[in-house]
């Protein structure tokens, strides 16, 4: 970074967004090139007027007005801030070590969910859904915490703990004989409808802001298959009916095509991950409006580092199972029009790096601007966001994110950020 522009920066964070009567109540900043991402236009030297965090104008560039802080972004293109709608904030990642969450502690969970925030939003990620933690309601705490400016993260939405069977996909499996589970770790653990309605109520009343249900095996539980449905479609229309009364939604982890099918017509709002889906599940989200979030990154990870790291052989085995299952599903279901959102279960591997699955989703059939749309406009309407986040649009919390290369012609680029605003406020990228 030049020196010039370390000024602008500096200027930008320290004044512009200060309770000091002395600085400017109107912001600006400059866009070399600036992605309509409804449209695929894109528009050239543009100025982005921010006030309260929130765009109020977006207009040709001319010198601004005395005054004016600004923030020059003349040599870069602007998108909206980026949104990862499968993430795992607030756990440790992934090792060979199923025991891993019980040898931790509240405090030092903590520090990983702070680091583990900071490094996702400087990625340029500005909002995640965080879709389930082991040491339940940590998300809850992590996403009070940014909310409150304790430290720099994302704009999270949290599910508070996983709605899981006794030994299922949600729960910690593989362990040593004789080790107890604390309950803590427990919190959604539901085995009959009345169950999972009590735990859906008391997730929510705890500042869960969705339910996340684990309708099938998983491929990281020991002793669960992907493929096995855990949970009745009853049982799973018992968890969305509950979270309904609360005003919120259900998503459902669902790796087979019958789990899948019993969560679609059950009314879930999202399929997370979708690997065994098959025509009749996909015709299925398609005529419900289903939205599926796919991690079709996430196979070639744990193939590679699982290996090298000593994960268990049944792991493996599952995810060669479906890696290229999922992908094969997730090319018919762009080409059947199902609703697509962007999901990459950062937490297995490192977070920082949620935006190499663009490539992916280019390569398995979608435009680089369907792969942007859906990290941004398409997990906005997702969430039921859409009037708030999701595009750079008057009216809009002013989520910003700065890449100095055409993202329409090399998606990968979005991997190289160059500067990130959310709510208006300048990221620190030190």
């Amino acid at each position: 970074m030049t020196l010039r522009a370390s000024l602008l920066v500096a200027a930008f964070s320290l004044c512009a967004f200060a309770a000091d009567a002395g600085c400017a109540e109107h912001t600006v900043v400059r866009a070399g090139h600036l992605l309509e991402v409804e449209t695929g236009k894109v528009l050239t030297d543009q100025a982005i007027g921010i006030e309260d965090g929130k765009i109020v104008s977006i207009t040709p560039w001319n010198a601004a007005a005395a005054g004016t802080q600004v923030l020059d972004w003349s040599a870069y293109t602007v998108v909206p801030g980026l949104m990862d709608m499968h993430t795992h904030l607030a756990d440790e990642g992934q090792s060979a070590d199923p025991a891993t969450p019980l040898k931790s502690n509240p405090g030092r969970d903590a520090f990983i969910g702070a680091k583990n925030a900071r490094d996702t939003l400087r990625a340029g990620f500005t909002t995640v859904r965080d879709v389930g933690v082991f040491r339940g309601l940590a998300d809850v705490t992590l996403r009070d915490a940014i909310n409150a400016g304790l430290v720099p993260g994302p704009r999270m939405f949290v599910a508070g703990a996983y709605i899981t069977i006794s030994g299922g996909g949600g729960e910690i499996t593989g362990l040593p004989a004789g080790t107890v589970v604390p309950p803590e770790f427990r919190l959604g653990v539901s085995n009959n409808e009345q169950e999972i309605r009590e735990h859906v109520d008391y997730l929510l009343d705890h500042g869960a802001d969705f339910i996340k249900v684990i309708a099938t095996g998983a491929v990281l539980a020991a002793g669960t298959e992907p493929g096995q449905s855990e949970y009745t479609e009853a049982q799973i229309r018992a968890a969305v009916e509950e979270a309904k009364k609360h005003g919120t939604f259900v998503a459902a982890h669902a790796h087979g095509a019958e789990g899948i099918k019993r969560a679609v017509r059950a009314g879930v709002r999202s399929i997370e991950h979708g690997s065994l889906m098959d025509d009749e599940s996909i015709a299925l989200m398609k005529r419900y409006g289903t939205w599926l979030d796919a991690d079709i990154y996430n196979g070639d990870y744990i193939d590679t580092v699982g290996r090298q790291a000593g994960w268990s052989e049944e792991i493996m085995r599952k995810n060669l199972e479906t890696t290229d299952a999922q992908r094969q599903g997730f090319r018919k279901a762009v080409k059947a029009g199902v609703n697509i959102s962007y999901g990459t279960d950062a937490g297995v591997y490192p977070h920082g790096d949620n935006a190499r699955q663009f490539a992916y989703m280019v390569k398995y059939g979608m435009t680089p601007l369907q792969a942007i749309q859906s990290a941004t406009i398409g997990s906005a309407t997702l969430l039921g966001k859409e009037k708030e986040l999701g595009s750079i649009t008057v009216g809009k919390f002013a989520d910003l994110v700065a890449v100095e290369c055409d993202p329409l012609r090399d998606v990968e680029c979005l991997r190289e950020v160059r500067g990130v605003v959310k709510a208006g406020q300048l990221v620190s990228m030190d």
